[in-house]
C-alpha cells in the first residue's frame, strides 16, 4: 500500500516538475519582456546612473541631511536591506547554478546572463521603489511592504495581492527553507560522516536564534555575513584568474563569440547551440538576482531610506554584484581552469575548478556554499513572514517564524522532489501579479525618479560629476 502510495507521489511530483519547466519559457520572456519595457520608460537610467548607484553603497549609514531626518523612516540601514535582499538572491545558485547553465548552454549563457541583467537592473529599479513608496507602519511600528502591498495600496487590486502573499509564503517554506536544508544537509553527508537530521536541526537551531529577532536581526546578521563571503568568493576567484591570466583573453572571447555561434560546452561535451546559450543565459540571469520575481522588494520596504527612488538605485547596484560580480567571477573560473571537458556538473564542477588552483579553496568554496544557503534561508524567512502578516495578520506571523524553523528540520530528512515542483510553480507564479503592478505604475516610478533626481542633486549643488546630472523623463 505504501509502494503503491509513493509511487503515485512520484508521478504526481514529476507532472508538476514537467509543468514547471514548460511554464518557466513564458514566464522569462515575460519578464525579460517587462525588463525591456522599463528600461525605455525610465530611459536607460540603469546605464546612466550605474556608477551613482555604486557609490550609494559607501553611504555612511543612519546619517541623512538635516532637512530630511524627521523623515527618515524604516526598520534597518538602507545597506543592511540591501545584504538582506543579496542574502536571498547570491546563494548555491550563482555557483552550482551558473557551473550547470555552462555545461548545459556553454560559456555563451554568461554573455546572456549579462544583457539579462542589464534588464532586471532596471526591473530591480522599478520594484523596490515602489515597495518603498507604498510600504506600510504595523501596528508594533515596523514596516511591511512588497509587492502585496503595492498591489493593495497602488492600484487597490487586494485580489491580486492576496494571491501574490499566498505565493509567496509557500514559496519560502519551500524553495527558501526546505530545499535550502535538503542541498545543505547531503553535501555535508557527501564528505563528513554527518546524518541529515544533525545538519538539519542545527541549521535550524541557528536559524531560529537570528530570525526570532525580527527583521533587524536578519539585517545584522546578513550585514557581516553576505559582504564577508561575497568578497571572500571574489577574492578566490580573483586568485585563480591572475594565475590564469593567460587563459582569461580567450575564455573572455569564447564567451561573446559562443553566445551567437553556439560552441559545443566542454570541448564537444552535450553539444552546446546558440539557442540552449540564450535560453540558459536568461534563466541564469533572472534567478541570480530575483529581479521581478517581488522577493527583493519584500526587503527592501524594510529600510530606512530618504527616498524610495535612492533605495531603488541601491538595489541597482545589488543586481550588478550578484550576477556581474559574483555569477561572472563563476563562469571565468570554470573557463580558464579547463574543468568543461571532464563532463561535470553543479557544485562538483566548481569545486573542482577551485580546488585544481589551491586544494584548499575546495574546501573554503563548500563552506560558502553552506553559508550561502544559510542566508538565504534567513531572507525567504523575513520574505515569507511578510507575506503571511499580510494574509493573517501579525499574530500568525510571528507563529509562521516557528514554522519556518520546523520545515528547515524536515527539509533536512524528507525526499523533496514533491515540494519542489509545488513550490517551483509557486514561485513562478508569484511573478504575473507583480509584473502587473510594475508596468501598472511606470507612470509613477518615473514621477518619483524625476523627483529624487532634480531634488538630489540641487541640494548638492552639482557636486556630482556631469554625467549624473538628470534628464526629464
Amino acid at each position: 500500500m505504501n509502494y503503491g502510495l509513493d509511487c503515485l507521489m512520484d508521478k504526481f511530483a514529476e507532472m508538476l516538475l514537467n509543468l514547471s519547466a514548460i511554464l518557466s519559457g513564458p514566464l522569462l520572456f515575460l519578464l525579460v519582456i517587462v525588463g525591456l519595457y522599463l528600461s525605455f520608460k525610465l530611459k536607460g537610467l540603469q546605464f546612466r546612473y550605474l556608477c551613482y548607484a555604486l557609490k550609494l553603497l559607501f553611504k555612511p549609514q543612519n546619517k541623512y541631511s538635516s532637512i530630511r531626518a524627521q523623515e527618515v523612516q524604516g526598520d534597518i540601514p538602507a545597506f543592511q536591506s540591501l545584504m538582506t535582499a543579496l542574502a536571498g538572491s547570491i546563494g548555491v545558485g550563482n555557483i552550482t547554478g551558473i557551473a550547470t547553465a555552462v555545461a548545459v548552454g556553454g560559456l555563451g549563457s554568461i554573455f546572456w546572463m549579462w544583457v539579462i541583467a542589464l534588464l532586471g537592473m532596471a526591473t530591480a529599479y522599478s520594484e523596490t521603489l515602489l515597495a518603498v513608496k507604498y510600504r506600510e507602519m504595523n501596528q508594533q511600528g515596523a514596516m511591511a511592504g512588497g509587492p502585496m502591498y503595492t498591489l493593495a495600496n497602488g492600484l487597490n487590486a487586494k485580489r491580486m495581492a492576496i494571491l501574490f502573499a499566498f505565493l509567496g509564503a509557500f514559496s519560502s517554506l519551500g524553495i527558501g527553507c526546505m530545499v535550502q536544508s535538503n542541498s545543505v544537509a547531503f553535501a555535508v553527508s557527501a564528505l563528513f560522516p554527518v546524518p541529515n537530521w544533525a545538519t538539519g536541526f542545527s541549521m535550524a537551531a541557528l536559524t531560529a536564534v537570528v530570525i526570532l529577532g525580527g527583521i533587524s536581526s536578519i539585517g545584522r546578521v546578513a550585514g557581516v555575513l553576505v559582504p564577508f563571503m561575497a568578497l571572500t568568493y571574489l577574492g578566490m576567484g580573483l586568485y585563480v584568474l591572475i594565475t590564469h591570466y593567460h587563459a582569461l583573453g580567450g575564455a573572455l572571447v569564447q564567451i561573446v563569440s559562443s553566445a551567437f555561434t553556439g560552441h559545443a560546452a566542454a570541448g564537444g561535451f552535450m553539444g552546446a547551440s546558440a539557442g540552449m546559450a540564450l535560453q540558459m543565459g536568461i534563466a541564469r540571469g533572472v534567478f541570480s538576482n530575483e529581479a521581478g520575481l517581488g522577493s527583493l522588494a519584500i526587503a527592501a520596504a524594510a529600510a530606512k531610506t530618504e527616498h524610495p527612488a535612492e533605495q531603488g538605485l541601491l538595489a541597482i547596484s545589488g543586481v550588478f554584484i550578484s550576477t556581474f560580480l559574483v555569477c561572472t567571477i563563476t563562469g571565468l573560473v570554470l573557463a580558464v581552469t579547463q574543468v568543461l571537458p571532464l563532463g561535470l556538473t553543479g557544485s562538483h564542477m566548481a569545486l573542482t575548478a577551485f580546488g585544481s588552483v589551491l586544494p584548499a579553496f575546495r574546501y573554503m568554496v563548500f563552506v560558502g556554499l553552506i553559508l550561502f544557503a544559510f542566508t538565504t534561508v534567513l531572507a525567504w524567512a523575513y520574505y515569507g513572514e511578510k507575506c503571511c502578516e499580510y494574509l493573517l495578520g501579525l499574530k500568525w506571523a510571528h507563529r509562521y517564524r516557528w514554522l519556518f524553523v520546523l520545515m528547515i528540520a524536515l527539509g533536512a530528512i524528507l525526499k523533496l522532489d514533491l515540494v519542489w515542483g509545488i513550490a517551483d510553480l509557486a514561485n513562478g507564479f508569484m511573478i504575473i501579479p507583480h509584473l502587473y503592478s510594475l508596468v501598472a505604475l511606470v507612470h509613477v516610478v518615473q514621477q518619483e525618479t524625476q523627483h529624487y533626481l532634480k531634488d538630489r542633486f540641487s541640494m548638492v549643488a552639482m557636486s556630482a560629476p556631469v554625467h549624473f546630472h538628470p534628464r526629464a523623463l
